[in-house]
């Protein structure tokens, strides 16, 4: 019986409450604005985490238990309530990308289950053009987003150490201490020493100790797909702030198109108006009773990820706009990347304890900064290969000694060198509409085009190499290879707003404002002009902290 209707007036509407959507409304309503935000999907309970952690362990029971239940009085099937017509989507690449595996339609988006990673671009990433001639540079570089990122790492709650020595400067310490090495990384850290492949620790947004009112990382080890103790960061965090601020929240408010006036306007000092002057009016959304709504506002912000933001501006053609908002550059869907996933693993005839800890506390970036123009390869060393015992217990046939020497075989004998592979921006990866099939508001669903290039391949074999190496050094028997005809997506979406100085040739600017609409924003990875081999969501935040304070000094 929530009020969905539209607020009578607003500063900024934004589009989407991930990560990106709700820090920057979590900063603008703090600043004094009137902000709304839209989230497509529901809101999901934090009294169900515990629920959600039985359904995700346990046999035969029920998934759909973490959505809360609609006015029709049904929760979402799943454990996070992805798949349906709602999300349907095709995928015409020379590679099928399973989308709806790793996304998900809520408040909060992909931090209800991501992993939680996070670390800076490095150097390298922000002038790949002209260090090693390949994909194109930023038109910002790190020293630009250096300050932004430890707001960003603030923001998150990220525990981590100074230890990595191919990491870019910083300019303060972490705001929590790091977790500390694994049994397994330690195991790692005897082959990588005799291999001269420096180790380090891993930034996680997660609570090493309590912080921002959530406790410490009791040991779940079920991070991905849910996190029951609320240490792991959701953008919930930002959320809740946001409506303590003021701001409103509307969820299971899915937008159907954005409409402008077609029109000039003045420009004044603080708000220069973009060439051709065209401005957001509002965003048209549906409810669950099946009325639509018109938000109107000042500024629009984009910020429900790669796919969302792309179709979302392709809905919203019009005769001013016939290839879609934003397009005048044809760039939007294009330059579509991922990162690409190698790994190696085996077993080994020592203890080694995986999955006693659900994410990665060490790795290593040997493989990231070379001289060469091969994408970059972030070494992971994995604390969870193998079978859970809980879960092959829980699912096993067989009782007693027969299931007992059955967990004594398989649980605790496994290692595994995973690793992300950077790909290079590419125009035939793309995002478009697929017109032959529509969700349930009858709108043309996304089509994911998408493939792996022969530099990523190249990388990915490297990467491939030096993993086998670590495993042959500690006498593991190596018994499965991920390499390039066995890649998959880390689904990281990124690249398919992308930023750039020239409107002829990407959709926002530097300050991730688009280039042809004078009002409208776009935050998060879609605005990436290259990828790196980093994990997305630390460069989100520190990119969503700049875009807020362009867009306050812009209101």
């Amino acid at each position: 019986m929530a009020d969905r209707s539209p607020s009578p007036r607003a500063d900024v509407c934004i589009v989407g409450a991930g990560p990106a959507g709700a820090i920057v409304a979590a900063r603008l309503a703090e600043a004094g604005h009137d902000v709304v935000v839209l989230d497509a999907g529901p809101r999901f309970d934090l009294d169900d985490r515990t629920e959600q952690l039985d359904a995700h362990v346990r046999p035969g029971v029920d998934g759909g238990v973490s959505a809360t239940p609609g006015e029709d009085g049904e929760a979402a099937d799943g454990l996070w309530g992805m798949g349906g017509e709602r999300d349907e989507y095709t995928s015409s690449g020379p590679r099928g990308y399973p989308l709806n595996a790793a996304r998900v339609k809520g408040v909060g988006g992909s931090t209800l289950h991501w992993q939680g990673m996070v670390m800076r671009l490095h150097e390298r990433d922000f002038e790949l053009r002209s260090r090693h001639g390949v994909g194109v540079d930023w038109p910002l570089d790190y020293a630009d987003l250096r300050p932004y990122y430890a707001e960003a790492e603030r923001e998150l709650g990220v525990a981590g150490a100074d230890d990595n020595p191919f990491a870019p400067p910083r300019e303060e310490p972490f705001p929590l201490p790091a977790f500390p090495p694994s049994h397994s990384d330690a195991i790692f850290a005897e082959a990588c020493e005799s291999l001269g492949l420096p180790t380090h620790s891993v930034p996680n947004a997660r609570n090493s100790e309590p912080y921002d009112d959530a406790s410490a990382c009791v040991g779940y080890g079920t991070c991905k797909p849910v996190c029951p103790s609320g240490a792991k960061y959701t953008a919930e965090r930002h959320v809740a702030r946001a409506e303590a601020a003021g701001a409103r929240v509307i969820d299971r408010a899915p937008v159907q198109r954005l409409e402008h006036d077609g029109g000039d306007r003045r420009s004044t000092p603080s708000r220069p108006a973009a060439d051709g002057g065209e401005r957001i009016e509002a965003a048209v959304y549906a409810t669950p009773d099946g009325a639509e709504h018109r938000q109107e506002a000042r500024a629009v912000v984009l910020a429900c990820g790669g796919v969302e933001n792309v179709r979302l501006l392709l809905l919203s053609a019009s005769d001013a706009h016939p290839d879609g908002l934003a397009n005048s550059s044809g760039a939007v869907g294009r330059y579509f990347m991922d990162h690409c996933f190698a790994g190696v693993g085996g077993r080994i005839d020592r203890p080694t304890r995986q999955n006693h800890v659900g994410f990665n506390t060490t790795e290593c970036h040997a493989l990231y900064d070379g001289t060469d123009p091969l994408p970059g390869v972030k070494l992971e060393f994995l604390n969870y290969a193998g079978p859970s015992p809980v879960i092959e217990a829980l699912h096993a046939d067989d009782w007693g000694d027969s299931l007992l020497d059955s967990l004594r075989d398989s649980y605790g004998t496994h290692l595994a060198v995973g690793g992300l592979v950077e790909q290079f921006p590419r125009a035939e990866n793309r995002i478009t509409l697929d017109r032959s099939t529509t969700d349930d508001h009858g709108n043309p669903v996304p089509d994911v085009r998408w493939s792996v290039g022969p530099e990523t391949r190249a990388a990915i074999e490297r990467a491939n190499e030096v993993q086998r190496a670590v495993l042959e050094e500690l006498g593991a028997e190596i018994d499965w290879v991920v390499g390039p005809d066995e890649t998959g997506p880390a689904y990281h979406h990124m690249g398919t707003t992308r930023m750039g100085t020239d409107p002829a040739e990407s959709v926002v600017g530097p300050d991730c404002r688009a280039h042809d609409c004078d009002n409208l924003w776009i935050a998060g990875s879609s605005v990436f002009p290259t990828g790196g081999a980093m994990n997305p969501t630390l460069t989100i935040a520190a990119l969503s902290c700049r875009l807020a304070d362009r867009l306050d000094d812009w209101l």
